[in-house]
């Protein structure tokens, strides 16, 4: 009925040409967060390992540990791990970002009472996003704290607020300064340089010159890096189709969906498709701000899409029930349907429920 197709040849066109952009000394770590953007963690992770991946990077602790269940020895990072998470962390072999003294204090305090010393770690600092990471004035509390033998620190990063926009940025410039000057105070104080990162999937693009010693890839490798010029170099994994599950003969006059969202102009043909909010694709595609394709033409959302169908006007396309509709793919692309709602392609992609079938395509 709806199904998600994943095609692994488009990744692996993905991560050859980020690699290929990259510095030989540059890893490049795998972000497979929110079941790899929505996709399928684990086929997702296990084919960037089998291209070479030098690390992946997950949100949650949960996320990692199911990776390490389907067989992944490659060092996983866990960006936001919890403090009620950490022996589970420590039961998986995963690596975590610590980012408060908080949570720095209680995983030191787990690795001593386990006797683990040389743990891998890494720090996050904020430098102007404002989500999570060790402020500025922290700097010599964390130099202090990871000189502790249960410690060994791998990386130092951040996370740019805006590194899509157009150059020059004054968000990220001020950002890229304070980097630098974590980047000094770590290299001045630390015996065993860790390794440092600050760019993201837009930041590839955008800051070439920032590659330090490792970037983080995303949302890049499905396709979008957040400006058309360089999304035109990548190519989209996922294609979401659905078929016609019934069509209505609507006169003149009468509405279509819950509230009366949309009201006849004239005589119509509306195709009912069966997926909708509950799916995820939310109620802000309705009331023609989006359409879908069939046969290669624009069949505009009507009314307001309810929970588990949609309705589109197909009144000017010679279709049938059954016949194939197309979401997004290829040539209209996740973006492009996103843009149509209002938002991007993170949430397009992240949000496609469980009902909908992936398929893999090798």
């Amino acid at each position: 009925m709806n199904a998600l197709h994943l095609y692994l040849q488009n990744l692996d066109h993905n991560y050859r040409y980020i690699r290929k952009h990259l510095q030989p000394s540059t890893q490049c770590i795998g972000v497979v967060k929110a079941a790899a953007y929505g996709s399928h963690s684990i086929a997702f992770a296990k084919r960037l390992v089998e291209l070479g991946i030098d690390s992946l990077a997950v949100a949650y602790t949960e996320e990692g540990v199911q990776l390490r269940e389907s067989g992944i020895l490659t060092p996983i990072m866990v960006f936001y791990p919890q403090k009620d998470t950490l022996q589970s962390l420590l039961h998986a072999d995963l690596e975590p970002c610590l980012y408060s003294k908080e949570l720095m204090e209680t995983f030191e305090s787990l690795l001593n009472q386990n006797g683990i010393q040389n743990y891998p770690i890494h720090i996050k600092y904020n430098t102007g996003l404002h989500r999570v990471g060790f402020a500025l004035e922290e700097i010599n509390w964390v130099l202090d704290k990871i000189v502790a033998p249960c410690f060994q620190l791998k990386t130092v990063y951040s996370h740019l607020a805006a590194s899509e926009e157009k150059r020059p940025s004054s968000q990220c410039d001020l950002q890229i300064q304070r980097f630098q000057h974590i980047r000094e105070q770590h290299s001045h104080s630390n015996k065993n340089l860790p390794k440092f990162h600050l760019l993201n999937s837009s930041g590839v693009f955008n800051y070439p010159e920032l590659q330090f010693d490792a970037v983080r890839c995303g949302i890049a490798l499905h396709g979008f890096a957040n400006r058309p010029e360089w999304d035109q170099q990548l190519k989209p994994i996922a294609e979401l189709e659905t078929h016609i599950s019934q069509i209505h003969e609507v006169h003149e006059g009468e509405s279509v969906g819950y509230d009366q969202g949309w009201k006849a102009s004239k005589n119509s043909r509306i195709a009912c498709l069966p997926l909708g909010h509950a799916d995820g694709i939310g109620r802000h595609y309705g009331n023609q701000r989006s359409s879908v394709q069939i046969h290669g033409h624009q069949a505009p959302v009507v009314g307001n899409v309810c929970m588990d169908m949609l309705m589109v006007d197909v009144t000017e396309i010679q279709c049938k029930e059954g016949d194939r509709v197309l979401l997004f793919g290829k040539d209209f692309t996740a973006s492009d349907f996103a843009s149509q709602g209002g938002t991007i392609s993170y949430e397009i992609l992240t949000a496609i429920g469980p009902r909908i079938k992936r398929i893999l395509h090798p």
